[in-house]
């Protein structure tokens, strides 16, 4: 059960700047089990550096799937754990690396999941992370948290095939979660029913679609929630 679970994890790298991250993030993976990767706008495509620095994981460095955008990356799973040292205002309240990993295995029972890694320099914005089901960080000593990204992807990917091996003592979910891209839409209807009634104006949105998003991504959608939503955004759009 345990390299079941695994194998429905993915690393999503978004906006890797040096090839070479990338595959020293794919020999972390391997060690742990984990060889689904998944990149985000790399800003070099993989070289030699890159090759050299995976070293016994190529495979997992050329099985990559290079996507446009987080959404596309995201596509299919049924919870995403975007990995963030910095506090942000309208962020999920993030969790430590073990717990967090926990609630990802967890998750992994019922879909594919991911792990979510920004760029070197700057990590993830805060549209990506409200992209995401939840947030966590890893509790490094305050003065000097600053982690290389491989390093990052390695301490996560640890307590991911941790929480895997314990996997009898995982909660199981009671339904069935929606998967990202429904939730995705959901939004996109919420967003035209709320311009179309005049409560959103899209001169002034200020900070309304992200609150909504973190309401909603708190709550851990499940497909039948979201199912009934929209049914109830297409019954409001009728009358407006």
């Amino acid at each position: 059960m345990s390299a079941e679970l695994l194998s429905r994890i993915r690393v999503v790298l978004s906006r890797t700047t040096h090839p070479g991250n990338i595959g020293a993030a794919a020999r972390a993976m391997k060690t742990m089990g984990i060889s689904s990767l998944y990149l985000v706008s790399p800003k070099k495509p993989i070289d030699a550096e890159a090759e050299a620095r995976a070293s016994g994981a190529v495979d997992v460095l050329h099985g990559a799937r290079v996507c446009a955008s987080l959404t596309e990356a995201l596509q299919g799973t049924v919870y995403a754990l975007a990995v963030s040292a910095r506090r942000r205002e309208l962020a999920y309240v993030s969790a430590a690396a073990h717990s967090a990993a926990q609630a990802l295995v967890a998750a992994a029972q019922a879909g594919e999941v991911a792990l979510v890694f920004g760029t070197e320099m700057s990590g993830l914005t805060n549209e990506e992370i409200l992209q995401c089901s939840a947030a966590a960080h890893i509790p490094a000593e305050p003065g000097y948290s600053s982690l290389n990204l491989a390093a990052a992807v390695q301490v996560l990917a640890y307590e991911a095939r941790v929480a895997a091996l314990a996997g009898q003592s995982l909660p199981v979910a009671e339904a069935a979660p929606a998967r990202h891209e429904d939730v995705e839409n959901l939004y996109i209807h919420l967003e035209q029913s709320l311009l179309a009634s005049g409560f959103l104006d899209p001169a002034n949105p200020k900070r309304l679609m992200p609150r909504l998003r973190r309401l909603f991504g708190r709550a851990r959608l499940e497909q039948e929630e979201v199912n009934i939503l929209r049914g109830m955004l297409n019954s409001f759009d009728k009358n407006t």
